[in-house]
């Protein structure tokens, strides 16, 4: 070789960019330190709670934050770069190293406080608040500390921000469920597509915190004191169910549950709508053809239950609508809440609410389940398929909201459905080797795969509580919890071995 080509060579190899390896956990490290010190900074307030009540402890929230405070500044110092940016597959990384992480850090003033709940019960009540699930292992809630309620409903309302954002931000660019469809909702061209983000990103949050706060004067112009309005509006929001009571919302006022229904459902909405309604275009909200079939499913198995039990169980029918309508709207919102034990409605209301574990709100939501996209999905796929039977030349296009759906979207929701059904069977049966009955098993495995919190049976139903299984069982629902909120692919992919070859 010439010099003059060596030359050449060597002044290209000096200039060229240097190549980011896509494996490296240097970003990823980085954003999970700043989402701890986020953490430490919300346990700020029960802290304060502990310093203004001389009856309670702020030593294990000051302990707790000082621990994750330390941590994740060591992380953001550590790995400090110029260049943080992020590749999908340290995306991937990211999503599932962060919500681990949150809910370790997240569960340490449950081992601290009062409670001195064991590492696995610990963890199990952290993952539960994160993931907005709202199974609990606490008993005793009406006279808990309230610092360790707070702390409760924050993990659940910074559980449902995260969520949101997963939605909104990450799964259409990994493809996850069909989420890329909704991707083209937020950019036209690729060099726009991370200031639009910031810019939704900062109005989903303007947002859900006002509906946070019209929640909460809301409950509180209903007579709900200052303390439980705070914390029931924490995690109606969110979808997630945790309650300052034992009997959950059946120990208020029965005024309480309108006001909670409306915003379980405002939780459950698309929020990039709320976006859209705010800019002025207040049609899109019911233009949306998710919103639409979501109202009426909820409002179709209110009718059917409430005229069930008006007819069947002698219930007053204006109390049916009451009850049929709240419990409803809690489990297809995967929320969480009960304002009476439906196991006593009889067969028909049990078997009812195990199928409407799985349903889930809408994409985009605070909600968990299956959703009601990918139920619009296989209707889309059905009638597609008929229509070849009947003609199998004709070429069908099948239109979503007035956008083509692709062979890979529908291979996407399909894979997801596969994915979830299966995984339901196998946690099933895994929780039923641990001698678990039947039906606390199945509706275990489910409402944790779906993020709805109370199951059905006599441990976990909606007057139990999840304190008595065996801690291995509450690991395998932790497990299934985290796979249900980052939609399975986003963890399962983790574990392929291409997916850690460079």
């Amino acid at each position: 070789m010439s010099p003059r080509r060596r030359l050449i060579i060597e002044r290209r190899r000096r200039y060229q960019p240097t190549r980011l390896n896509p494996l490296s956990p240097v970003p990823v490290l980085f954003v999970t330190g700043f989402l701890l010190v986020v953490v430490a900074a919300a346990m700020i307030p029960p802290m304060a709670i502990g310093l203004l009540d001389p009856r309670e402890s702020w030593e294990p929230f000051a302990f707790s934050a000082s621990i994750t405070g330390f941590c994740g500044g060591a992380l953001i110092l550590a790995c400090w770069r110029s260049d943080l940016s992020l590749s999908i597959r340290q995306t991937f990384m990211l999503t599932t190293l962060a919500w681990l992480a949150v809910a370790f850090f997240g569960s340490l003033p449950f081992h601290f406080d009062v409670y001195r709940l064991s590492i696995t019960d610990g963890f199990f009540e952290a993952m539960s608040g994160l993931t907005t699930t709202g199974s609990t292992v606490l008993v005793g809630l009406d006279s808990a500390p309230p610092g360790l309620l707070l702390w409760r409903s924050l993990l659940q309302w910074m559980g449902g921000i995260g969520i949101i954002g997963m939605a909104i931000v990450i799964l259409p660019f990994l493809k996850v469920g069909g989420m890329q469809l909704f991707q083209a909702e937020r950019s036209d061209e690729a060099d726009k597509v991370y200031p639009r983000m910031t810019e939704v990103a900062a109005s989903v949050c303007l947002i859900y915190v006002s509906l946070t706060v019209l929640c909460f004067m809301t409950l509180l112009i209903c007579g709900m004191s200052v303390f439980d309005s705070i914390n029931h509006a924490l995690t109606t929001l969110s979808t997630g169910g945790f309650s300052t009571s034992d009997r959950s919302i059946g120990g208020f006022n029965l005024d309480f549950e309108w006001a909670i229904t409306i915003f379980m459902i405002a939780g459950a909405l698309p929020f990039l709508r709320y976006v859209s309604a705010v800019r002025g275009d207040w049609r899109s909200l019911w233009q949306d053809s998710q919103i639409r079939r979501f109202l009426q499913f909820l409002l179709l198995c209110t009718v059917m239950l409430a005229l069930w039990m008006h007819l069947t169980l002698d219930y007053d029918f204006v109390a049916a609508v009451r009850e049929a309508s709240f419990n409803i709207t809690s489990v297809v919102t995967t929320t969480g809440f009960v304002s009476a034990d439906y196991q006593q409605w009889g067969t028909f209301a049990v078997t009812l609410f195990l199928l409407l574990t799985f349903v889930g709100g809408c994409t985009g939501s605070t909600a968990g389940g299956i959703k009601i996209f990918r139920f619009q999905m296989l209707g889309l796929a059905f009638k597609g398929q008929m229509a070849h039977i009947v003609s199998p030349n004709r070429v069908i296009a099948l239109r979503y909201q007035d956008r083509t759906v692709t062979a890979p979207l529908f291979v996407s929701v399909m894979g997801l459905l596969f994915l979830f059904l299966t995984t339901w069977l196998l946690f099933s049966l895994v929780l039923a080797a641990m001698g678990l009955d039947i039906l606390t098993a199945t509706s275990g495995a489910a409402t944790a795969l779906a993020n709805v919190g109370p199951g059905l049976g006599p441990i976990i139903g909606p007057a139990g509580n999840f304190s008595t299984l065996p801690d291995a069982a509450k690991w395998v629902l932790a497990i299934a919890m985290l796979l249900g909120r980052l939609e399975f692919f986003a963890v399962l992919v983790l574990l392929a071995p291409a997916f850690w070859r460079r």
